[in-house]
């Protein structure tokens, strides 16, 4: 798994002064969640895509109501990474691991955040972001009543190894993984998959009270991230999960990622 890498220079140097502020170090270390926002920037993600996707993490930031549930938890605080991934190697960290403890913190994290460029990069390798979200998570040096990685994609994992096999790493390490499954049909030389919503479902999420939100219009993403952020913060880990166990999932429909890149290699 590669290192963490940042697009940043002096906005991330802002966001470590802030992830260490407050009442003292080591106070800041205990959290109600440590939550890894995983967002999509492959070659199929179409620029208007990207540019929504960020501004509804903007303003989902600027919320109050993303607020109120941060201070409703135990400890009233969280922490959050915000990061950006393509292809096998292709992941990189906007937004470094930062505590939001005040309603200042969410506004700074979301001014960072708009500051910051978008990029684009290759294939799709859920299974990578996974991997290096786990590894953000072990170096965060965080004790977080819950962890979670929040993954937005608009297609299926084509590299790296099967999706299943880093979801069950994560979920073994206790690492709930919810999911914003992109759906939106483009007249796009990348070919959809119709069903993505049930590949999410089946092989990506997982663990206590995992869920995801389809976006199916680029109208709904704003309240749709803006919705799941605030669900994960409130957490609700006495839910059933939606995910199907290993054993029942549907192994064709796990890989089709990588077989429908076999396909379009042949022709």
């Amino acid at each position: 798994m590669n290192q963490p890498r940042s697009f940043l220079g002096p906005v991330l140097l802002a966001a470590g002064v802030l992830a260490a502020s407050g009442s003292g170090a080591c106070a800041e270390l205990a959290v109600d969640l440590s939550l890894v926002l995983a967002v999509d920037v492959s070659a199929s993600m179409e620029p208007v895509e990207q540019e929504l996707q960020r501004a509804g993490f903007i303003e989902a930031f600027r919320s109050p109501a993303l607020y109120d549930a941060v201070r409703r938890g135990v400890l009233g605080r969280i922490a959050v990474t915000y990061i950006e991934w393509a292809g096998e190697t292709e992941q990189s960290v906007v937004i470094p691991w930062t505590v939001i403890k005040q309603p200042t913190d969410a506004i700074i994290f979301a001014d960072l955040l708009s500051q910051a460029p978008l990029h684009s990069g290759g294939f799709t390798s859920l299974s990578g972001v996974i991997e290096f979200g786990m590894r953000l998570l072990e170096d965060s040096h965080m004790e977080a009543t819950r962890q979670a990685i929040d993954i937005s994609g608009d297609g299926p994992n084509n590299k790296g190894r099967p999706v299943t096999w880093a979801r069950d790493d994560a979920l073994a390490r206790g690492i709930v993984i919810n999911g914003l499954p992109i759906m939106i049909h483009r007249p796009s030389v990348f070919p959809e998959m119709e069903n993505l919503d049930g590949y999410f479902r089946e092989c990506v999420i997982g663990g206590p009270g995992s869920f995801m939100i389809p976006v199916q219009d680029p109208a709904q993403f704003m309240e749709a991230i803006r919705a799941k952020l605030i669900r994960e913060i409130a957490g609700r880990p006495e839910l059933q999960s939606l995910t199907i166990p290993a054993q029942a999932r549907d192994e064709t429909l796990c890989l089709a990622g990588e077989i429908r890149l076999k396909q379009q290699l042949r022709h």
